[in-house]
């Protein structure tokens, strides 16, 4: 469905607006002050969240970024390493808060899809064993944003998880879109948050709430991280409108699953107009990667009669456009991209 100005929205599914009945819930919710553990809305949001993973307490923040920062930040000490794959949200796209909060390095894992292996993790830490700074955090990304949205498996992630364990490392895993790669895999949330000490996710991206993340994990840990939200200026107070929403969009997590429909149809589609443009095997969740090597022209040429119809669309990488579908888009937008492929592909 388009937006009111006749926009449909590919650009990312953060962009979702709020539903009517988050509006409603928003209207009805009954608030208090969130920094005094006093605001009833909050507090049943984070027992739904935790329980719902299996861990003890989680935590409401404004964002993913503010998540993960506080997780890294509660399972490191200055001068660590974090270890991670090379194109991981924790590294490149949260303006180096990690360094500079908690003065942490990062140690990669160059791969395809997220994945880091019990062999990736056995390699690192014997190297670290020379002159390198100590690895204390394993960070996981599932689903991995800019391979796609591929999921890591969960059987990747126990074997490698227990190698990292056994050497004393803590777990994080960065879960903003956790919730797609259970709808994917057909794997129970409990199990993909068993892999990790902390867990990240976010509200406002799938689930389609307008602001919110929550961090889960031991009571002690995540004690730690509520002091440091309020250090970097996370403290909020009368939220309770804000995760009224959140609870919401995570009560309804299972229709995911359409988003995922609509974007095989998308990929599948592109990939019939443009063979090479679009692996489709690759699309598993809600995202589309088009690279510009199987386009009858350039990536930024597709972009621009797209935003000629009135289709946004972004880019990922360089040369590689990124189609993200969510509640705010349906098949009618799908139509629209495909009367645009079917134009340029005739030029």
């Amino acid at each position: 469905m388009a937006f009111p100005d006749g926009t449909a929205d590919f650009r990312s599914d953060t962009v979702t607006r709020p539903t009517q009945e988050m509006y409603e819930a928003m209207a009805a919710a009954p608030v208090g002050d969130d920094v005094y553990g006093e605001d009833p809305t909050v507090n049943e949001l984070e027992e739904e969240c935790a329980a719902a993973l299996g861990k003890e307490a989680s935590v409401f923040v404004p964002s993913g970024s503010m998540g993960n920062l506080l997780a890294i930040n509660v399972q490191t000490r200055p001068g660590d390493d974090v270890l991670c794959v090379d194109w991981a949200h924790v590294r490149n796209y949260e303006h180096g808060a990690a360094a500079a909060v908690s003065g942490v390095g990062f140690r990669i894992v160059p791969t395809p899809g997220g994945v880091i292996t019990a062999g990736d993790v056995a390699r690192v830490l014997a190297e670290s064993e020379h002159h390198l700074p100590p690895v204390r955090l394993l960070a996981w990304e599932n689903t991995h944003n800019v391979s796609g949205g591929s999921v890591v498996p969960v059987e990747t992630m126990e074997s490698a998880g227990a190698v990292a364990r056994d050497a004393g490392l803590a777990i994080h895993l960065d879960g903003a879109r956790m919730w797609n790669a259970v709808a994917a895999a057909g794997v129970e949330g409990r199990r993909f948050a068993a892999c990790a000490d902390t867990v990240m996710f976010c509200f406002s991206k799938g689930l389609g709430a307008p602001i919110g993340s929550i961090l889960c994990g031991p009571a002690g840990l995540i004690g730690e991280a509520r002091r440091v939200r309020k250090r970097v200026g996370g403290g909020m107070r009368q939220v309770g409108v804000l995760a009224a929403a959140a609870r919401v969009g995570f009560r309804d997590r299972e229709r995911l699953a359409d988003d995922h429909d609509l974007a095989a149809r998308l990929g599948k589609e592109l990939a019939d107009r443009f063979p090479g443009a679009v692996d489709v095997e690759s699309v598993v969740t809600n995202m589309v990667m088009v690279d510009e090597g199987g386009l009858p022209g350039s990536a930024a040429a597709f972009q621009e009669a797209l935003a000629a119809a009135r289709v946004r669309v972004g880019f990922i990488k360089p040369g590689v456009l990124r189609f993200v579908t969510h509640r705010d888009v349906d098949g009618g937008d799908v139509d629209r991209v495909l009367a645009v492929a079917d134009s340029i592909g005739t030029e």
